[in-house]
C-alpha cells in the first residue's frame, strides 16, 4: 500500500514539473492519503450507476461455492434496462446509448488497491483507467462521460498495474452494450434473442476454489486453465427457438486464444466486431478470437430439428511456440504442447467444446438477415496527418521481460516514439519479431535461453483503429496457414492479434482527449509483467 502511494505521490511530482502536466490526475489526495474524487457539478448524467468491487461468493461448479472478486451493480438514475445483473462472479452488463451521459461512482471494498478500464470506450484520460488512478480499500472514483461510440459491445474490467492478471481472472469484468439509431433502424435480433457470452477459462482446486499460475515459465507463456466457462458457467447449454438470434462473444481469458467455428462446419456470419456493427454481415469458415476481442455473430438456427443440438468448439490451430532449454522439443509445433505438460491443462490450439445451443422449440418468424448494416467512417492513408512518419509498436521477449519498444513500463514514462499531437491520425507499424528470451542476442537460438514466438492480442486505449495490412514475414510458417482465414480486417478495433513473424499495420485517429493512453498485451500475465507502455497524447 505505502508503495503504491508513494509511486501517485512521485507520479504528482513528475508531472508538477510540466513533463506529462497535461495528463495530470482529476483527483486530488486527502490529509490522510486518500484520494478525493467527487462528481463534476456542471456533469449532468442521463444514467447514473455505482459499481462496488468487493469479496463474493459464488457458484461456479457443483460443489462448494467459490471465493471470487465481483463487481456489484445499482442503478442510480436512468432507463431500468441500464443495468442487466449476471448470475456468477461476472459484473453486471451496462446498456448504454450513444450520445448519453453517464456518471459511475466506483467503490473499492477490496483488500487491494483497484481501478475500473472502459474497454473499448472513447472516453477522456481519467475516465479511461489508467492505472495511476488506482484507490486504495475504503476509496471512491466518480467516473463521468459521454458515450462517443456507436453500437456496439465494449466491457469494463480492473486495470490495476501489476495486479490486472489476477483481479480479472478472479472475477472484475462485465459487459457495455452501446445502442444508437443506426442499429435500431436494422431491427436486428433483441431482447432474449440478443444474447451476450463471455468466454474465460479457469482452473479450480479439489475445495472448487480458483488455481492460478505455476511458476515463471506458465507466466511467461501466460494462464492456461483447464475448465471452460461461458458468462461464469461450466458445460453451459442454451435453449433457442428456430429462429435468428445475436451472439455478442467477448474473450475475457488473460491469455487463451480462441478459434471459433461450429461442430457441423457451418460458416459463421459476422455482424460486428470490437468497434461495432460491420457496414455488411462478412462471412466466415472459423473465426480467430484473441484475448479481450469481441465478435457479434448472426446465427439463425430455422429449419434446425427440435430437440438437436448445435455446440459453438473451438477448433485446432498450430502455431510457434517456445524451445525450453531444458527438454522441451522445440521451435514449430503446436502452442502450448510444452506447457500442457507443466499445469495439465487444455493446450492453445486444442479443439474443444465451448458452448452448446439446444434447440427447444419451433416458431415460424425471423427476422432476416439485413445485406446492409451500417454506415462507417472511412479511413485511409490518405487521411494519415503525418505520412512520413510511422508510429512503431516492436514486440520483444529480452531477458525474460516482455517489452514493447525495448522498454518495460513505467507509470508517467514516455518516449519520443510515444508523444502524439492530438486530433491526428496515426500510421503506427506492430512488429512480431521478437526471439530469445535469455542470452539477450536478439537471434532465435541461443544457449541455456527460452526461445520465444508466440502471438499476442495487442490493446490500444482510447479511440478504436482499423487495419490497413496484415504481412507475414515467415512464409514458412505453417501454423500461420491454419489461422489465417479467420482474422476480421474490416470495421473499428481496439485489440489486434499479432502472430509470429508478423507486421500489422493499422491507422488510428487520436482525437478530442490529450493525456496519457496505454497501449499494451492483452495477454494480462505479459502485461503485468511490463508489456505495456504510454501514449501522451497533447
Amino acid at each position: 500500500m505505502a508503495g503504491h502511494d508513494h509511486k501517485r505521490r512521485q507520479f504528482l511530482q513528475y508531472a508538477a514539473f510540466g513533463t506529462v502536466a497535461a495528463a495530470l490526475p482529476s483527483f486530488v489526495l486527502a490529509e490522510d492519503g486518500k484520494i478525493k474524487s467527487v462528481p463534476s457539478a456542471s456533469f449532468k448524467p442521463d444514467v447514473e450507476f455505482e459499481i462496488t468491487a468487493r469479496i463474493s461468493e459464488v457458484s461456479i461448479i457443483p460443489g462448494a461455492h467459490t471465493t471470487v472478486f465481483k463487481y456489484h451493480g445499482k442503478l442510480l438514475r436512468g432507463p431500468k434496462n441500464a443495468l442487466k445483473t449476471m448470475p456468477g462472479y461476472l459484473g453486471p452488463i451496462l446498456n448504454l446509448s450513444q450520445n448519453q451521459k453517464v456518471r459511475i461512482f466506483f467503490y473499492n471494498e477490496l483488500p487491494e488497491p483497484s481501478v475500473i478500464h472502459m474497454h473499448g470506450m472513447h472516453v477522456p484520460q481519467r475516465m479511461d483507467g489508467h492505472p495511476v488512478y488506482a484507490i486504495e480499500r475504503g476509496e471512491r472514483y466518480v467516473y463521468e462521460f459521454e458515450v462517443k461510440n456507436p453500437a456496439g459491445t465494449n466491457w469494463y474490467h480492473s486495470h490495476t498495474h501489476g495486479m490486472t492478471a489476477t483481479q480479472v481472472y478472479r472475477g472484475l469484468a462485465g459487459l457495455i452494450t452501446i445502442t444508437d439509431e443506426q442499429e435500431q433502424k436494422l431491427e436486428l435480433p433483441s431482447g432474449v434473442y440478443d444474447i451476450p457470452i463471455t468466454i474465460q477459462d479457469r482452473r479450480f482446486t479439489a475445495s472448487n476454489q480458483l488455481q492460478y499460475l505455476h511458476g515463471m515459465r506458465e507466466r511467461m507463456v501466460g494462464f492456461l486453465g483447464d475448465t471452460i466457462l461461458v458468462n461464469g458457467q461450466a458445460n453451459s447449454t442454451i435453449p433457442v427457438k428456430t429462429r435468428a438470434y445475436r451472439l455478442r462473444i467477448l474473450n475475457g481469458s488473460n491469455s487463451r486464444i480462441y478459434k471459433l467455428g461450429w461442430e457441423d462446419g457451418t460458416q459463421l456470419i459476422a455482424i460486428g466486431t470490437d468497434g461495432g456493427l460491420l457496414e455488411s454481415p462478412e462471412t466466415y469458415p472459423y473465426i480467430m478470437l484473441a484475448p479481450a476481442e469481441r465478435i457479434e455473430l448472426w446465427v439463425d438456427f430455422s429449419g434446425r430439428k427440435v430437440g438437436s443440438d448445435l455446440v459453438l468448439n473451438s477448433l485446432e490451430y498450430q502455431v510457434t511456440m517456445p524451445h525450453m532449454g531444458g527438454g522441451m522439443q522445440g521451435g514449430r509445433g503446436r502452442m502450448g504442447r510444452g506447457m500442457g505438460m507443466m499445469n495439465g491443462g487444455l493446450l492453445q490450439g486444442e479443439a474443444f467444446p465451448i458452448i452448446k445451443f439446444h434447440i427447444a422449440e419451433r416458431v415460424d418468424d425471423s427476422p432476416k438477415l439485413p445485406e446492409k448494416l451500417v454506415s462507417m467512417r472511412s479511413l485511409t492513408e490518405r487521411d494519415i496527418s503525418n505520412p512520413d512518419r510511422t508510429v512503431p509498436i516492436d514486440i520483444g521477449m529480452q531477458h525474460m521481460s516482455p517489452q514493447l519498444n525495448g522498454r518495460s513500463f513505467e507509470m508517467h514514462e514516455v518516449m519520443d516514439i510515444e508523444r502524439i499531437p492530438v486530433n491526428t491520425i496515426q500510421r503506427i507499424r506492430i512488429s512480431n519479431n521478437h526471439g530469445m528470451m535469455g542470452d539477450g542476442s536478439g537471434g532465435m537460438r541461443g544457449r541455456g535461453g527460452m526461445m520465444m514466438s508466440m502471438a499476442h492480442p495487442i490493446h490500444l486505449h482510447g479511440q478504436q483503429f482499423k487495419v490497413l495490412s496484415r504481412t507475414q514475414t515467415d512464409r514458412d510458417s505453417d501454423g500461420y496457414n491454419t489461422v489465417k482465414d479467420g482474422f476480421i480486417s474490416n470495421g473499428w478495433k481496439d485489440t489486434v492479434l499479432v502472430m509470429p513473424g508478423e507486421e500489422i499495420e493499422i491507422i488510428k485517429p487520436f482525437e478530442d482527449y490529450t493525456g496519457l493512453f496505454l497501449y499494451h498485451c492483452h495477454n494480462l500475465e505479459h502485461e503485468d509483467m511490463g508489456m505495456m507502455r504510454n501514449f501522451y497524447v497533447h
